[in-house]
């Protein structure tokens, strides 16, 4: 049984071109035909998975970006999220062992749930003003099973793409749940076209609560993960479902070989930061809510043109994955640079004294000096794609092994949701404008600078199964050798023959 199972885990193993995967002996399967090929085809998988991050996190994404939740006072909406993403932080952290045992599907369907009960909460501080705690306990929940999404959605997306189609992959995923904030913020700009008021009616709450009800359903829709086929022909062979401890070992086993993961901390920690800056410190203090809507309609298009320009340069076959790695990483570097240059140039001439919430001086879509200041909001949207689709592409360049992908997901999301909780909360507390804007650039920056040795050190050519030590871990926790587990492959080459 421990063979199978193992050669079940290797099947896995280094799917490292559309040519397939013979020279690392891992088995070729043939792939489905007719509808049901088009059907259980991984590219519609992964659209399918955009749409249940469109439903949800992507319509979320939109009532953010009107900056303070939509609302006069964002102090509510700030309180909100920094509780929100600090148990996002503590669930992350652990979520990719309880993806791996109650499996991707289930838990897709139990994290879609918590974005309709904090958008509806909003509706709900709407109609009663004095509703806050009930936004702030949502917050709570919509962590956990936030955690609970981005880890499922994480593993799903690196495993089903071949190494060849990883950043093509991250980026069509990227754009169609950026097209969720779209929609979103589509259906906000309509809503307030005409108003030069400074928050939102219950009509847009409402519109973003249904829509997020139908997401909760699209899981349920989804093929198992269990009978799906890349298309080099190696099959995706999901994360069996051992005990806790064992697979609670499993996580501690990921970070104790696989270190260098910890060089992109700094990096996952800064990459939602920079929202509270951009959401509440320049689009809420500076627009009226017909303004802001329009500036949140072009940020989040800006993402999905970020996001898959940079996937697919980072899948260019013509360039090896190590100079592609330094290339991505360039070109972040650089958009980090450009964007807080340009914007220290507007932050130095404003502080929450002379810009208070219920300012009546703010910009409209009409106003002298609006045009340069949307087209920064432009570059920060194409900044933020490229950063979350680069450090996606660089944790699926250190794995195949669906499983090791839930922990680098889970660590991922837990770390960046502590940042974002740690500068929601500084904006609770009233912290200086300039403050939080330079701590956006300095994290960014360093974020960079740690990942880099990373970059240099652990991105190779193509996946080894000695990197693989989950996939190599049966159910027992016993970790074998690469040659016993190639032993175990051929075998199974020869049966599938």
């Amino acid at each position: 049984m421990a063979d199978q199972a193992i050669a079940e885990k290797g099947s896995d193993y280094n799917s490292g071109s559309d040519n397939g995967s013979l020279d690392n002996q891992a088995p070729i399967y043939e792939r489905p035909k007719g509808i049901k090929g088009i059907y259980y085809h991984p590219l519609t998988q992964v659209v399918m998975l955009g749409f249940v991050c469109f439903m949800g996190p992507g319509l979320n994404n939109a009532l953010s970006g009107l900056g303070g939740g939509g609302q006069l006072d964002p102090t509510v909406n700030a309180n909100a999220n920094a509780t929100l993403y600090a148990t996002f932080a503590a669930a992350a952290f652990f979520s990719g062992s309880i993806h791996n045992k109650l499996g991707s599907r289930l838990t897709l369907l139990l994290g879609t749930t918590g974005y309709s009960l904090y958008i509806g909460s909003y509706l709900a501080i709407n109609i009663h003003p004095h509703a806050g705690a009930f936004v702030i306990t949502a917050g709570a929940i919509l962590g956990i099973c936030a955690g609970l999404l981005w880890t499922a959605q994480g593993s799903l997306m690196l495993a089903y793409a071949t190494e060849a189609q990883k950043g093509t992959f991250i980026g069509i995923f990227w754009g169609i749940f950026n097209l969720g904030a779209v929609v979103g913020a589509s259906v906000s700009l309509g809503q307030n076209i005409h108003s030069t008021a400074n928050s939102v009616g219950n009509g847009t709450y409402i519109g973003f609560l249904v829509l997020t009800l139908i997401g909760v359903f699209i899981p349920l829709t989804m093929a198992d993960p269990e009978k799906m086929i890349r298309t080099d022909g190696t099959k995706v062979t999901t994360p069996r479902h051992p005990s806790w401890k064992v697979e609670l070992y499993g996580l501690w086993i990921t970070l104790l070989t696989d270190p260098m993961v910890l060089l992109l901390f700094p990096m996952f920690f800064a990459s939602n930061w920079f929202y509270t800056w951009q959401f509440n410190e320049y689009n809420d203090v500076l627009f009226n809510i017909r303004a802001r809507s329009l500036n949140n309609l072009v940020y989040w298009l800006s993402q999905i043109v970020g996001s898959i320009a940079i996937g697919l340069l980072l899948d260019q076959k013509a360039i090896s994955r190590r100079i592609r790695a330094f290339g991505g990483w360039t070109i972040l570097f650089g958009m980090v640079f450009v964007v807080h240059i340009w914007a220290f140039f507007y932050q130095k001439h404003y502080t929450r004294a002379t810009n208070p919430p219920d300012s009546p001086d703010k910009l409209d879509i009409f106003s002298h000096g609006y045009a340069g200041r949307i087209m920064l909001y432009i570059f920060c949207g194409l900044l933020d794609a490229m950063w979350q689709t680069t450090a996606y592409w660089l944790m699926g360049a250190m794995s195949n092994d669906p499983a090791k992908l839930a922990h680098f997901t889970g660590f991922y999301k837990s770390i960046q949701s502590a940042g974002a909780a740690g500068a929601w909360r500084a904006d609770g507390v009233k912290v200086p404008f300039m403050n939080l804007f330079l701590s956006t650039w300095v994290l960014l920056a360093s974020g960079l600078v740690f990942a880099l040795p990373m970059i240099h050190l652990r991105v190779k050519e193509t996946t080894d199964l000695a990197d693989e030590t989950l996939m190599r871990m049966d159910d027992s926790g016993k970790i074998h050798d690469v040659d016993e587990v190639k032993a175990t492959l051929n075998q199974e080459l020869v049966r599938e023959k």
